[in-house]
């Protein structure tokens, strides 16, 4: 077994007192009262530079404990692959505009082979979401944690508070593992999306609680070979593809599984969203399965008329062409009278759309349907009864 080093991080003092011993390194350290009130960001900074130039796996060791980190980015390439074990809490700056103009909190960058086990980020978002509630002139936000440009990453145990934007985005990467992420933010809280995925290929997400102000996990352009079961949504606004659309140019998303999930009285459970533009964008191969909806708003839904406020819509009708989505085995509660919504396009209509074995109820009685633009079929026990034309 390959040797590795390793750099435990202790507030306040900075890492790297160490003695190297058989390509093992042991740090020494100081006990001290970690409250989380001392900024520890270029400790963290100087953990990631000594762990990165090592030719050795390293981990970095974050105890028990709070600690204050501003804006951190981690950047690689590295010689070789880093573990992050953290089994405090990394907590963000209490005035919302220390991080509020990077965009981003916490960014690993230019990585291949980091994990993040364990511990819980805390961004402190009140202050930012009371500021855009209120109309004033705000910083843009910051996602909680970013993965951009990195393969090969694991993101295990990790939970994440209060983000002042999305809790997790993952940006041009490929080969990224998600398991039992904890996101959570209040209903209310605005764009508070819980994973955000684009440009991305081999993304796997498995069980995960999301309770957030957004989506629970949005989809972007560019998302192909993303799979995701055992997710618990709610509040929030479902799993939601898209929005999409929104440039001429764009690509498009292929082959997704949503299954065994369960959403709680949440705004949607599955969504297709798309600019009411034109595009060449599309949605192709999607599988949503085993799912159980309590109380949901819209359990399925595809909506090609987005189109805020009425604005930059010129054409009225979105170019995205939706095909191939499967809808299998689907049941539970639904809010409102209408559980299931075919919105698509006229001037690119659904095609190959397939419902099976749907049981959606709204007050102990079968729920409705409605159809736009779509073509495809259906099969099994359907409540409510299909609407769906047999063309495709």
């Amino acid at each position: 077994m390959a040797a590795k080093a390793f750099y435990s991080f202790f507030y306040p003092h900075p890492i790297l007192h160490s003695s190297i011993k058989r390509g093992v390194q042991c740090d020494k350290f100081w006990e001290q009262s970690l409250t989380g009130k001392t900024d520890s960001t270029q400790s963290f900074l100087q953990a990631w530079a000594a762990a990165c130039s090592s030719v050795k796996a390293s981990t970095i060791s974050v105890p028990a404990g709070r600690f204050l980190v501003k804006t951190a980015v981690f950047r690689g390439p590295c010689k070789n692959k880093i573990t992050v074990q953290i089994k405090g809490t990394i907590v963000a700056p209490s005035d919302y505009r220390a991080i509020g103009n990077s965009e981003h909190w916490i960014l690993f960058v230019q990585v291949d082979g980091v994990s993040v086990l364990g511990g819980t980020l805390d961004a402190q978002g009140a202050g930012f979401w009371a500021c855009r509630k209120s109309g004033q002139n705000c910083p843009v936000g910051a996602r909680s944690i970013t993965f951009s440009w990195a393969n090969n990453v694991i993101v295990n145990g990790l939970t994440s508070m209060n983000s002042q934007l999305s809790h997790r985005a993952i940006n041009n990467c490929k080969n990224v593992i998600v398991r039992k992420a904890e996101l959570i933010a209040p209903a209310d809280s605005p764009n508070t999306d819980g994973i955000h995925i684009q440009t991305s290929t081999g993304v796997t997400i498995t069980g995960s609680t999301l309770q957030t102000g957004d989506d629970c996990i949005s989809i972007g352009q560019g998302t192909r070979n993303l799979y995701m079961s055992s997710i618990k949504c709610g509040p929030g606004h479902g799993v939601s593809i898209g929005s999409l659309g929104q440039e001429l140019n764009e690509d498009g998303v292929e082959n997704v599984t949503l299954t065994d999930s369960v959403f709680t009285g949440s705004d949607n459970g599955v969504r297709i969203k798309s600019w009411a533009r034109p595009s060449k964008g599309f949605v192709r191969g999607v599988l949503f399965q085993n799912l159980i909806m309590k109380n949901v708003e819209s359990p399925i839904i595809i909506d090609q008329n987005y189109c805020p406020h009425n604005q930059g819509c010129p054409s009225k009708t979105s170019g995205v062409k939706i095909s191939e989505v499967k809808y299998k085995n689907i049941q539970g509660t639904s809010a409102t009278p209408e559980a299931v919504t075919f919105d698509c396009s006229p001037s690119s209509p659904c095609t190959g759309i397939t419902l099976q074995d749907i049981k959606l109820t709204y007050m102990n009685k079968a729920a409705t349907s409605s159809c736009k633009n779509i073509g495809g079929t259906s099969g099994g026990v359907l409540m409510p009864e299909s609407c769906i034309s047999s063309r495709s």
